[in-house]
């Protein structure tokens, strides 16, 4: 599928949108980027953030995620990254993002003003395709759903997108979005479409404001 002009950066750029390549389907979520219009980048360094209008933080295991970033001397850039770029977090992505983690407690970003609750549905066999109404427009959203986190509370600016069981699975927060599931391994390309937009809505090389 080729790119949209309406997803290109004002000078006619498609958006640079980088993928934590850690841990995770991240080759699904570049490809998930390029059919939604954008030019993904893997980055593996701190350094490489500089080269990027925006980031997608995939799946994988966050406490093994977190032991990188120190390795790397990653958190810090990561955290200041986040806190002023636009940013997707999907499954583990989420839990790095939030204010609060549970179940058990660890260190996160804290850029997200939500609590996560780890492994709420389960070990690894019980995870489960389903569909869900979503405020996104086309119609009830495949989630697909790997040892996924539970997001227990969100901020009064918060706004959730689609819900499991009462639960949130979809949000944004201004210029950040995070889901539970994971986008990627879903023909569905709405919310990589929806990230693509809102970091083209940001400005040339995410110079522009969050937009609401």
């Amino acid at each position: 599928m080729g790119r949209s002009r309406v997803n290109e950066q004002s000078n006619g750029e498609p958006s640079r949108i980088g993928v934590l390549a850690i841990q995770g389907d991240y080759a699904a979520h570049a490809l998930a980027l390029t059919e939604a219009g954008a030019e993904p980048r893997e980055i593996r360094n701190p350094e490489e953030l500089d080269a990027i209008d925006a980031l997608v933080l995939p799946g994988g295991e966050s406490t093994t995620m977190l032991k990188f970033l120190d390795k790397r001397n990653f958190f810090e850039a990561l955290r200041e990254f986040c806190a002023r770029k636009p940013v997707l977090g999907t499954c583990a992505g989420t839990i790095l993002l939030a204010r609060k983690v549970l179940n058990p407690a660890q260190r996160s970003l804290g850029v997200l003003d939500a609590v996560v609750e780890r492994n709420f549905y389960g070990r690894q066999i019980d995870s489960s395709i389903e569909t869900s109404e979503t405020s996104l427009p086309g119609g009830p959203l495949e989630m697909v759903f790997i040892r996924a986190p539970r997001i227990m509370e969100i901020g009064q600016q918060v706004e959730a997108l689609a819900f499991r069981q009462g639960n949130p699975t979809l949000i944004r927060q201004g210029a950040i979005m995070a889901a539970t599931f994971h986008p990627e391994l879903s023909p569905d390309r709405r919310v990589h479409r929806m990230f693509v937009q809102i970091v083209t809505g940001f400005g040339p090389h995410g110079s522009g404001p969050p937009t609401g």
